[in-house]
């Protein structure tokens, strides 16, 4: 084997270290950033008595109608807005939906049709906010989506108190969350589109967002 050949299997060999190199060093910052992020789902509500002037719900998992209901009917706010809501469904499809909730609290629910994903929610809910004179919200979402929520809600409202309030469905599993097919099925598909929110929004609202978890 000549000098030149030897070289040249030394330089193509240090490229591929170098690249082996950034690929563990890649995979185990994703694996180290999905470890920090799950550790921002939280395992309960934090504040459960701040009242808001409204509350607003993320359609689209379980449990998070009754809830947001419920604390409309204990007076934690003076409106409800319910974002995401299939187009033809009105006000009083969603109470008949959940069937122990007072008819009486139909005239403080607003509902939302333009919204099909969480950015969209988080600007339907930035202007009937804008329109309503709203100052505060608390966020009623499911537990594994709430991070997402408040980087969205405070990219579009950064004006707006946020009080999150997180939603525990039986199928989701927060402790040891990895053993669960399921949840971790949740969490790794929500940390990517939580990256991919960071990317868009820029650091300085991935910032502020970590300060109201």
């Amino acid at each position: 084997m000549t000098l030149v050949s030897v070289r040249r299997l030394r330089a193509r060999s240090r490229r591929i270290a170098a690249l082996v190199f950034a690929a563990i060093f890649l995979l185990s910052a994703w694996v180290y950033g999905l470890s920090w992020f799950s550790s921002l789902i939280p395992s309960r509500v934090e504040d459960s008595t701040t009242h808001t002037e409204a509350i607003v719900i993320l359609t689209g998992g379980s449990g998070r109608l009754d809830e947001g209901l419920k604390l409309l009917g204990e007076d934690l706010a003076g409106r409800l807005f319910v974002s995401g809501v299939y187009r033809g469904v009105d006000v009083d499809r969603l109470l008949d939906i959940s069937r122990n909730t007072p008819q009486e609290l139909a005239c403080c629910i607003d509902i939302g049709h333009a919204a099909s994903n969480t950015a969209g929610n988080a600007a339907e809910t930035a202007e009937w906010a804008r329109d309503n004179g709203i100052r505060s919200l608390r966020i009623v979402t499911s537990v594994y989506h709430l991070p997402r929520s408040l980087l969205e809600f405070s990219y579009a409202m950064p004006a707006i108190k946020l009080v999150p309030h997180p939603v525990f469905a039986d199928h989701v599993k927060r402790d040891r969350w990895w053993l669960w097919p399921g949840t971790a099925k949740l969490i790794v598909g929500e940390y990517i589109k939580y990256l991919l929110a960071v990317a868009r929004h820029g650091s300085d609202v991935f910032v502020e967002n970590l300060t109201t978890i």
